[in-house]
This record gives structure tokens, sequence and C-alpha cells, in this order.
């Protein structure tokens, strides 16, 4: 649980270096860079900090990608190389902690969320990300390998757009802005499930499909935590307080600030259509036992005069007249038949079936 890894940090003082992940800490970490101008590309993997250095060095916008936050010592160097403050090295690697924006004057330290969800499963899977963002410099962190900026790569590679005219404050908002637009893909497949759920609670209602919705309400809560914090973080930078963030970037972050307030609306909707979906099932499941009741309860009235008067004949006294009667049987059983045609015939007479 998440806060079991947090206690690893209990006692410690600010800006120690503790990871609060699942990797382990012998599993591999990957630099990757890319350097590039308007006229200029240079493309990198598994790159030194060394020459990463040397890139830095130069006019041109450097996004440099480290996949693996797991190594405590490695983020120590990292930091050392490129002047990072303790506290920002501790968010780095507490893999729990909630999506924020910190300006160190000299560079912008932004945590994100990037959201997944399982094949099969449908389970949300989350990696803690994180930016650091300089003049002419992107330093993003990994947990995992795999991400949503495919796109971004490709853009710059291909020249497509003003990415590569731009500076990395650009580059720093299509990076928010892919994490962002991901957010959309993950709730249109959890509105065609929701779309399923209302069909099979309206239709034919089963127990499963409480448990689908809790499980739903639970993974939406997740987004909305992860969301929610990054409408702060964006309307932080559009309110221009950091020198930073370019006036013609502030105009494209307005776009990704509606985005964030639209995720978390179609959020919100979504968890009040699982709320309703549960209360039409709960509504079905007792209108369901209602009908089941009505039908018992007519049974067992109609059953009541019928057994009283069985037991009173049942009870084999030797001067009850009607048992040397020779149609004693017959009457009975036409009794019987005139008492529940009757109550039945009452019962409909009332709407009561």
């Amino acid at each position: 649980m998440q806060a079991d890894k947090i206690s690893r940090k209990y006692g410690l003082s600010p800006g120690s270096l503790v990871y609060t992940g699942d990797k382990h800490v012998h599993e591999p970490v990957l630099i990757t860079l890319i350097d590039y101008s308007a006229d200029h590309l240079a493309e990198e993997t598994d790159i030194s900090l060394e020459a990463c250095e040397e890139y830095i060095r130069s006019q041109t916008v450097t996004w440099i990608n480290i996949t693996g936050v797991h190594n405590p010592e490695i983020i120590e160097r990292i930091g050392r190389a490129f002047h990072l403050h303790p506290l920002s090295l501790e968010d780095i690697l507490n893999t729990g902690g909630r999506p924020k924006l910190d300006d160190y004057e000299d560079y912008l330290f932004i945590v994100l969320k990037m959201v997944d969800r399982t094949e099969g499963s449908g389970d949300i899977e989350h990696e803690h990300v994180c930016l650091i963002v300089r003049e002419g410099l992107v330093i993003s962190f990994q947990e995992y390998e795999g991400d949503v900026f495919g796109p971004v790569r490709q853009r710059i590679r291909k020249g497509k757009g003003q990415i590569r005219k731009a500076g990395s404050d650009y580059l720093a908002y299509a990076l928010i802005d892919m994490i962002v637009d991901h957010y959309f893909l993950i709730l249109e497949g959890f509105g065609e499930q929701i779309d399923t759920i209302q069909d099979s609670v309206l239709s034919k209602p089963e127990p499963p499909v409480i448990d689908t919705i809790h499980n739903l309400r639970r993974q939406l809560i997740y987004i909305r935590k992860s969301v929610w914090p990054v409408r702060e973080i964006v309307a932080s930078l559009l309110r221009g307080e950091s020198e930073l963030i370019s006036r013609e970037t502030q105009l494209y972050l307005r776009d990704v600030y509606d985005h964030t307030v639209q995720v978390v609306e179609t959020v919100e909707m979504f968890r009040e259509v699982l709320s309703s979906a549960l209360d039409i099932y709960l509504s079905s499941v007792n209108n369901r036992m209602s009908e089941v009741m009505k039908v018992l309860t007519v049974i067992a009235t109609i059953f009541i005069p019928l057994t009283f008067i069985a037991g009173v004949y049942g009870m084999n006294f030797v001067y009850m007249p009607e048992l040397d009667w020779r149609y004693a049987y017959p009457a009975v059983w036409g009794v019987f038949i005139i008492a529940a045609g009757g109550m039945l015939a009452w019962f409909r007479y009332r709407k009561w079936l």
C-alpha cells in the first residue's frame, strides 16, 4: 500500500533521498536525449551524464528523458550535474507525491501523473512523471519504459508545427498537453464501459454489476486526484509569475487549462452516472423483491382459510356430522376452490395483482 511506502521516509530530514516506488535498485536507468533547433536535430539513446552536459552548453533546446527513478545514488548524481535542489530530488523519488508546481527561480519543477488502463482487467496504472524546465532545457523523469510522448518526439523529428522553432517552455507545454490528452483516451474507455453497465442495469441487473460500479468509481476518483492539481499547475503558469514561460506559450497553456477542466467535468459526470446506475440497480432489486413478496403473500393468504378448513376436519371427532355425509369430500374441495377463486377475484378487483 502507498502508506507503507511513505512510511519509509518517516523521521528523515527534508531532502533525504528515499525511493518509495516498486522497482528495484539494481534495475538499469536509461537516459535518452534529443537536441534540436529550427535547422538542427541530434538524438542519443543510453547517453551518459557527461555527454548530456556538452549538449546543454549549446544554444539549442535539449530534452533529456530519464527512465527509472528507483536508484537514489543516480538521482543524486543527476542533481549535482544539473544543480537541482535537494527537495526536487526528494519529490522525484517520492512516487506517491501529489501533482504540483515548484518555482526555484532558475528552473520550474513540475510533478504529474501519467495514467493508463491495463488490457483485460481495465485497472488503472499510474506513473510518476517529473519535469525540470530551464532556459533551453527540459529534463523528464519517468518510472517505467513507455510513455505517451511519442507524438511529441515525432513532431520534433519531422519538424512539424512550431516545436522546433520554439523554446523549452513550448516543449514543456507539449509534454503536459500529451499527458492531459491521454486522460481523454482513458475516459473514452470508461464511457463505453459505463454505457454497458447502464444497459445491463436496466435490462437484467445482476449482483456482479455492483463490484464493477464500485471499481469504476474508485478508478475515477484516482483520475480526479491526478487531474485536479494539473488545473492549478497550468493556472499558475498562466499567471505569468515565471520568466521561463513566454507569452506565446501561455496562449497554448490556456488550451491545456480548458482540457483539464473538461476532464474534471467528465469525471464528475461519470461518477454521477455510476451513482445513478447503482440507485437504479438497488431499486430494481427492491422492486423484484417486492414482486416476489407480493406473490408469496397472496399464496399464503389464499391458503390460510383452506388450512383452517382442512385443520378442522382433520381433528377426527366421532360426532362430526359431515363425516358420514356421502358428498362431504367433494363438498370440501368445492369450498376450497370457491374460497381460493373468490380471494383471487377480490385481489384483482383491488388491483393487488
